[in-house]
């Protein structure tokens, strides 16, 4: 499969559900949008696992396209409310130290 058959693979957002992704982004708690933040990134994983033995399934291929579409809108929004998820992605201020350690009672 060629860079532009994988890039058209003929999968249509509006396919979905449209309550289910308007659903995906709107979280109302930090826990909800971390919980989500790690269900997209196990599967786009396991999606690549399958995808690595099954190139031609653009079900698959379609569906892996679409949950990293929304992590990445996910993890904008969160970052943008929260802080950064990791090193990788720093927000306008340094905010690692604003919030408690794990083992102090913070997040996860």
């Amino acid at each position: 499969m060629s860079i532009e058959e994988n890039r058209n693979c003929g999968c249509n957002e509006n396919d979905y559900n449209n309550e289910e992704m308007n659903n995906t982004n709107d979280c109302c708690t930090r826990e909800e949008m971390m919980q989500k933040i790690k269900g997209y990134n196990f599967s786009i994983i396991e999606l690549g696992l399958y995808l690595d033995t099954h190139p031609d399934d653009n079900k698959a291929l379609c569906l892996h396209r679409r949950y990293c579409k929304e992590l990445k809108e996910l993890k904008d929004k969160y970052q943008k409310v929260y802080g950064p998820l990791s090193i990788y992605f720093p927000c306008n201020k340094w905010r690692w130290l604003e919030e408690p350690w794990p083992w102090e009672g913070g997040m996860n």
